[in-house]
């Protein structure tokens, strides 16, 4: 009885002990909170939500001040410098690859995408740097697009070395800290409302879309004059161009390079370019400085870009691309972009686009597996036609494919088709493929076999991959389970796969996959995905285009 009751004494000691302990622990956090200073204050907060979060105090510690623009800026300055560090690191790579041609070729394709890469970052700053704090809302939009196009680029570069895993690791490990800052900063603009009330400040939210307000002629209220004349001469296809191609020498070019050569550079009003029919044997791209192009043809199967290069002639997949539209503000109508290697030849790219606030009417894009490659940025496309075989529409972008028609082609033997393979490799990106108001078809080629040879609507190739197929025509080929996996079970958790409102015999979501990470959306998810939504800009820039498109949803 007496040890039970020494026993419980010592009990006693140990729990008020314990207790004091933890009192006196709270005590002492609270101090330590009570003695943060207004800096680190302002570094926990935007911090807290980052997926890196020792990368962003290390970065945003060197900031001295409390001014919350100041942070932001420093977080994208901070991923400019790292990217930059990565472009030197990969050049210096260079030489150890002398030897082998296809990883010496990803390795400069990685520093030309680290260059598109630095000009995101740039361009990001100086939005940040040119607004007042409580506009910034109106300036999100571009800013998470820019930043989404650093991780594709950062993604593809690391992609160009599936041909060699040592390099491939390599690579990899001297991205870290690039891959880092730029998904930090991403995170930061991405949730920059919530951080800021952290501060007791809110962003400015715009009452009202300009992009709704439209007059009888078809044209937004806030359009000039000369914009609506520009707009009417494009459509009644009688626009004066300032030069035209011809192969047959009737126009001051001869080829579509020696138009654009002469283009001018960073041009902020619109420079038009006629290419009259004929088939164009030629590589082409749309450099970085030649911006606010238009370029028309004679009708998509009239005027038409061809080429072949491919993975298995030994060129990268980047590289591949027949055309590639890099300057901002692109518009291409009435044209076609073919890659004509043949399925055999594998991943083989007619059309490349990384130009920002791009667009497409009546345009045909043809080939085989990864025809269509909307590598970064807002892209629109209206009125086209889209073939080929194996994710032959793939990217990291937000895009947006109206009214067109997906033809299905025969693969080789023993191949299935997917038609999307979508690459958002962050949560925060705004980034996905969005098909809307289109018929997905097979070839006459492969119309005796569409049973024989399974198709699906798109298979996952990044963690984050996003498509959303709604208000549109799904003939009876496409598989019962409608999506394909990309590597067993990898991704299927964390996708976003949806689909909403479609017709055809291939819509039917009955015996869809049952993986977390597909949707069938209701009407007010899916207004998430419309042009309206989902190409946001600080200008209302798809209007301008002077191509039609339907705003919201069609039904």
């Amino acid at each position: 009885m007496t040890g039970k009751v020494i026993i419980s004494g010592i009990s006693i000691i140990l729990v008020v002990g314990v207790v004091l302990g933890v009192v006196a622990a709270v005590h002492r956090n609270g101090d330590a909170k009570a003695e943060l200073s207004p800096k680190m204050k302002a570094v926990s907060n935007f911090c807290t939500s980052t997926d890196y979060q020792e990368a962003c105090h290390k970065t945003l510690s060197s900031v001295n001040s409390t001014d919350p623009k100041e942070y932001v800026a420093q977080a994208i300055l901070a991923s400019e410098e790292a990217v930059k560090k990565f472009f030197n690191y990969s050049d210096s790579l260079i030489v150890q690859a002398k030897n082998d041609s296809r990883t010496k070729m990803a390795l400069d394709d990685c520093k030309e995408m680290m260059d598109y890469a630095v000009q995101s970052l740039q361009a990001s700053f100086s939005e940040v740097g040119d607004s007042e704090l409580r506009s910034m809302n109106e300036r999100i939009a571009d800013l998470r697009t820019w930043l989404s196009a650093v991780i594709s680029y950062q993604q593809s570069c690391l992609d160009g070395f599936e041909h060699d895993n040592s390099m491939k690791q390599t690579m990899t490990n001297g991205a870290v800290d690039a891959s880092e800052l730029t998904a930090n900063a991403l995170a930061i603009v991405t949730k920059l409302s919530d951080i800021l009330s952290k501060f007791g400040l809110q962003l400015n939210i715009p009452t009202s879309r300009r992009l709704l307000s439209v007059e009888k002629d078809g044209y937004p209220s806030w359009f000039s004059a000369a914009d609506r004349k520009l707009l009417a001469r494009i459509d009644n296809r009688n626009l004066r161009p300032n030069a035209v191609v011809a192969k047959d020498g009737s126009g001051q070019f001869k080829t579509i390079a020696a138009a654009l050569a002469a283009a001018p550079k960073n041009s902020k009003v619109r420079h038009v370019i006629y290419v009259k029919a004929g088939i164009y044997d030629e590589y082409i791209t749309v450099d970085k400085e030649t911006t606010n192009v238009l370029m028309y043809g004679d009708g998509p199967r009239k005027t038409i870009v061809t080429g072949h290069k491919n993975f298995v002639d030994g060129t990268s997949t980047w590289q591949t691309s027949t055309f590639s539209a890099i300057g901002d503000g692109f518009i291409a109508r009435s044209m076609g972009f073919q890659n004509t290697a043949g399925p055999q030849k594998h991943q083989a790219v007619a059309l490349r686009i990384q130009s920002d606030k791009s667009a497409f009417f009546n345009c045909r894009m043809d080939g085989y597996q990864d025809t269509l490659y909307n590598q970064a940025n807002r892209q629109f496309f209206r009125n086209c036609v889209i073939s080929g075989t194996i994710d032959f529409i793939f990217g990291d972008s937000p895009t947006i494919i109206q009214n067109s028609l997906i033809i299905v082609r025969r693969p080789l033997d023993n191949q299935q088709n997917t038609v999307t393979a979508q690459g958002k490799a962050n949560a925060d990106e705004n980034t996905g493929i969005v098909i809307q108001n289109c018929r997905i078809v097979p070839e006459q080629k492969l119309f005796a076999d569409r049973f024989k040879i399974p198709t699906y609507l798109g298979r996952p190739w990044k963690q984050f991959s996003t498509t959303v197929v709604m208000e549109s025509t799904l003939g009876d080929f496409i598989q019962p389970a409608g999506w394909m996996p990309w590597a067993g079970s990898n991704f299927l958790d964390t996708l976003y796969y949806a689909e909403y409102n479609n017709r055809g015999p291939g819509a039917n979501t009955a015996r869809r996959v049952t993986w977390r990470g597909f949707h069938r959306i209701d009407r007010r998810t899916a207004m998430r995905f419309t042009v309206q939504s989902f190409l946001l800009a600080r200008e209302n820039w798809v209007p301008f285009t002077g191509i039609p498109f339907t705003a919201g949803l069609r039904y």
